[in-house]
């Protein structure tokens, strides 16, 4: 497995908050995120598609793989056969009584990932922006 980019960032909300708005497609389709849109249902085992700033032209088909509420989500997707799949995690973990620490963090696994990973542009402005947006909203 190899972690490609990750971010962290400490927030002045409870984790409940940040988990309301990080699971909410309408919160990813209008915020300054670093995301162009989210189609679909934040829910374990949902697919959804999500268009990336980096790639404003192509969708990319995720599964909402694990979720736990105010604590953790991963969504999934890449090749068949498991020849390179991406896995997004995002982490919820309090940090006092009205605050949290936030990362998203994005690995690659499968014979194929190493090329791939290669190929894609560099995640970590747009993880930035994604979680100083999330910060800015959580504590509004």
């Amino acid at each position: 497995m190899t972690t490609t980019t990750s971010t962290t960032i400490s927030i002045g909300a409870p984790p409940e908050r940040v988990w309301q708005l990080v699971t909410d497609p309408e919160w990813w389709n209008r915020a300054e995120n670093g995301v162009v849109s989210v189609d679909g249902a934040i829910r374990e085992g949902e697919k959804i598609t999500l268009v990336s700033e980096l790639q404003p032209k192509r969708g990319f088909s995720l599964t909402v793989a694990e979720m736990r509420p105010s604590e953790r989500m991963t969504w999934t997707g890449g090749m068949p056969l498991g020849l390179c799949t991406g896995r997004r995690s995002f982490v919820l973990e309090p940090s006092g009584e009205q605050t949290c620490t936030f990362t998203m963090a994005e690995d690659f696994v499968g014979p194929l990932s190493p090329l791939i990973i290669r190929s894609l542009p560099d995640f970590q402005s747009s993880f930035d922006t994604f979680a100083r947006a999330l910060k800015a909203d959580s504590e509004a």
